[in-house]
């Protein structure tokens, strides 16, 4: 997109970008909405089957930020789910009946959202106990939840930032520092952690900017 110069006042210009910026503003409205949808549909049946499972990832801190900010918020696409591996043709069964369909992506256990889901836009299960990938430095934690008042589960606060230390993603990352931005975690949360994890818990707490 060619952008216009300071003193520019072009009709055409103004025009273009106010309808450009209209459309641009109702898709990012469509996608929060679409998510939020996912994870109902993804939970509900979940919930209604009593199968244990909390909400982790983006979702899950989104959950937690709400409470001290809306305004923090970040949003997310992808949905991320931590079950028990016992559970899961339950999991799969309920999932499926909602019109998740099962697949696996390099190792990752995700549920597209019918036939013509996106990875992107997926549900991704991650297995209490387990390690999600080789290198990520322990286990997925057991799930120990809360309930979010739109009426899903999410993991309590200590364990998602132990899953999110865990898993070294940039993105994960983020996520510690909006945690850590509205002051839902501080300088005294390093000594809840092994070692491993502490020293890049401390790391995300002195460097908030990245």
């Amino acid at each position: 997109m060619n952008l216009p110069s300071e003193h520019s006042d072009s009709p055409a210009w103004l025009a273009g970008t106010v309808a450009m910026g209209e459309e641009i503003l109702d898709r990012m409205e469509r996608a929060v909405v679409k998510v939020r949808e996912r994870l109902l549909r993804a939970t509900s049946p979940l919930n209604q089957a009593a199968i244990l499972s909390a909400v982790v990832g983006g979702n899950a801190v989104a959950s937690w930020v709400a409470t001290v900010d809306e305004g923090a918020v970040r949003n997310t696409r992808d949905v991320d789910l931590l079950v028990r591996r016992e559970d899961y043709q339950q999991v799969s069964e309920a999932l499926s009946r909602a019109g998740f369909i099962p697949t696996d992506s390099f190792g990752v256990v995700m549920f597209h959202d019918g036939l013509a889901g996106k990875p992107s836009e997926a549900i991704h299960l991650l297995f209490a106990g387990e390690k999600t990938k080789a290198d990520h430095l322990l286990p997925a934690p057991e799930i120990e939840t809360f309930d979010d008042p739109a009426n899903f589960r999410v993991l309590q606060l200590k364990p998602l930032v132990s899953l999110l230390l865990t898993r070294r993603r940039n993105e994960d990352s983020m996520l510690v520092r909006d945690v850590a931005s509205v002051g839902l975690i501080d300088q005294t949360w390093p000594q809840k952690f092994p070692p491993e994890l502490s020293s890049r818990l401390q790391h995300l707490l002195d460097t908030p900017d990245g």
